[in-house]
């Protein structure tokens, strides 16, 4: 079983406030890591179907930069979103970086969009028109 995607980030408080506020994740624990002088958080959806998103703050990491596009070893994270244009609309008023506007797939697929959080870890945003009967994998915002 999948259990959970860690990632880094330069400021816990503003990463916590940017999954929760903006993606509808719940922060559902965040504790010191004294051995590594880390931080960490995990965040998942309120109905706690997916995986849950690990946020850790390592105190001694100096530099903090995301490679270019091309050079990237991660790819994305991916949320199910229930609006698009509601969303987009949302993280536009928050100075949201978006890398990519809402298009479609195809002609009678799912609207997507990428958006990157406050460090620069891409994010797929994606609003299905067609209903899945397992949900298990998708969080709906």
């Amino acid at each position: 079983m999948f259990v959970h995607t860690s990632i880094r980030t330069s400021n816990m408080g503003r990463s916590i406030d940017f999954y929760t506020r903006l993606l509808g994740l719940t922060l559902i624990s965040r504790r010191e890591i004294p051995k590594n002088n880390a931080e960490i958080a995990f965040l998942r959806d309120p109905q706690a179907i997916g995986a849950a998103l690990e946020l850790t703050f390592y105190r001694r990491q100096k530099m903090f930069n995301q490679p270019d596009y091309e050079n990237r070893v991660f790819d994305h994270l991916a949320f199910e979103i229930k609006n698009m244009n509601q969303t987009i609309e949302k993280m536009r008023k928050e100075k949201v970086t978006i890398t990519d506007e809402p298009f479609k797939l195809t002609s009678t697929g799912s609207f997507i969009a990428f958006v990157e959080d406050p460090d620069g870890t891409l994010i797929e945003l994606i609003e299905r028109k067609t209903t899945f009967p397992n949900k298990a994998q998708t969080r709906v915002v």
